[in-house]
């Protein structure tokens, strides 16, 4: 039963950690635009570089 005590509350904490880290990543930006990396690997560069 102590260890009951002592897991539930790590647990919930590191979901709100999970979460904290899913609703910053979304302000920021990071799931914006999801089709473009994707389609860079197929794009050819014209300039070679030297």
């Amino acid at each position: 039963m102590d260890l009951v005590f002592f897991l539930l509350p790590l647990s919930l904490l590191l979901a709100a950690f999970g979460v904290s880290a899913f609703i910053w990543a979304n302000r920021s930006g990071q799931f914006d635009d999801l089709d473009t990396p994707a389609h860079r690997l197929l794009l050819d560069d014209d300039e070679q570089k030297k």
